[in-house]
Formats: structure tokens, sequence, C-alpha cells
């Protein structure tokens, strides 16, 4: 098979915010599975990502993206025009300055900063680069185990969780129009994880994480519906 027809038939994902933690480290493993990977970076410093596509020989591409910004990713669209993505996997994502913040003592500003981030922006990346993924592809997005309303029987986190149960939500409504009826579509849960956003303490490693969470993704392929699971492949409750 010559370098053109393989470039053709290796798979892509495009992973937006793949510059560090949990983002990177699924680049990495796609990578490692073969797949060629686009990811994004909110700015212009040098990251883990750009270190990957250094190595990677010409199978990572890096592309800037601040979700946040409804024009870049109309740019990024129209970056990526006649590009097919067989996965695209929204993991951008942040949290409250204070996680455990309590609602009715909440900000305007804040909340409107997480739910943006954590729920209309995620959305609407999928939205603009939705037409670049093939009926048989894969639409995924982070969530957490903390988005699920049926778990929630300790409180706390409230902005959080209210920000990933209203991702879970919205993505539940794409997945129900008549356009998407075939479309495998994934709302994943990492598990608690030792990164910028889990903190020390949480229980998981990366490598505990990510490698699952990657086998979890390429098992969905080809099964059409939305899916909400955890990095062992369990479902998790709405």
């Amino acid at each position: 098979m010559n370098a053109e027809a393989s470039e053709q038939t290796t798979p892509t994902i495009l992973i937006a915010g793949a510059s560090r933690g949990l983002g990177h480290a699924m680049a990495a493993e796609f990578l490692g599975k073969g797949w060629r990977v686009i990811g994004t970076v909110r700015g212009t410093a040098p990251t883990g990502l750009h270190d990957l596509a250094d190595a990677s020989h010409g199978r990572v591409e890096v592309e800037q993206l601040d979700i946040n910004e409804p024009e870049g990713i109309a740019a990024l669209r129209r970056r990526l025009s006649g590009r097919v993505l067989d996965t695209l996997f929204v993991n951008a994502g942040t949290a409250p300055q204070d996680q455990f913040v309590q609602i009715g003592e909440v900000t305007t500003a804040e909340f409107t900063r997480v739910m943006v981030t954590n729920a209309l922006s995620p959305m609407r990346v999928i939205e603009a680069l939705q037409d670049l993924v093939p009926a048989t592809g894969l639409i995924g997005a982070m969530s957490s185990g903390q988005g699920s309303i049926g778990n929630n029987v300790t409180g706390m986190r409230d902005v959080y969780r209210a920000s990933k149960a209203a991702l879970n939500m919205l993505m539940r409504s794409f997945a129900a129009r008549p356009s998407q009826a075939q479309r495998a579509m994934v709302l994943m849960a990492p598990g608690w994880v030792r990164t910028e956003l889990g903190g020390p303490d949480a229980t998981l490693g990366i490598e505990d994480s990510v490698p699952n969470l990657v086998n979890v993704l390429l098992a969905q392929r080809g099964t059409p519906g939305l899916r909400y699971l955890d990095y062992l492949g369990r479902t998790v409750p709405w």
C-alpha cells in the first residue's frame, strides 16, 4: 500500500481540548493505535500536544481553538473543509474556582462561565463539525459521573454537576433528532482522575482511565444511539 492510500484508510479523530491531561493522553493513546489525530489547543504556547506532534511523523496535527469563541469554531470548520473525521470527541471543559460553592452563593458570572464552557460550547463544536463525521462515525463528549442525576446522593459540587447534567441533556436532544438516528454517540465519565481538574487526591491515574476509556469509545463505533458510559464501559444512570 502506497503512502497516499495508507493515509486515506487511516482513521482520524479530532479531540477538542488535547493540550494536557485527559485530552493529551487520549491523543497519545489513539496515535499508538494507529490513528491520525487532530488535537486542539486554546493558546499559542507550546504544549504536550505539540511535543506529541513533533514525534508523530505527521500523524498528529495541532489546531488552535477556544471553544468559547464561536468565530474560532467557524474558522476551524473552514480549515477542515473536505476532511473526514471518523471520530469527533470534545474533551474541553472547566471547573468552578471554588468547586464546593453552593448554588445560592455562586456569582452569576462564575455560573455562566462554567455552564458556557461545559455545556454550550461543546455542543457548538459538535453542531459545527458534525457534517465532517460520516453516519458510520462516532461523536462523543467528556461528561462526568457527577453529571448523573440518578447517582447524586451526596450533593456538593453543585455548579460542576449542573454543567455536566446540562451537557448530557443537550447531547440527548441532539441524538434525538431524526438526522442522527444512525450515528453512534457517547458521553464518557472518565472516573476521578489525577489531573489539574481532578486534583491530587483523585483515585485514578491517567494511565488507569484513558486506555480503558479509548477502548470503550472504539467499541461503540457502528452502534447507533447515545450512551452514557464510564471508563470501564459501564452504563451511568442519567
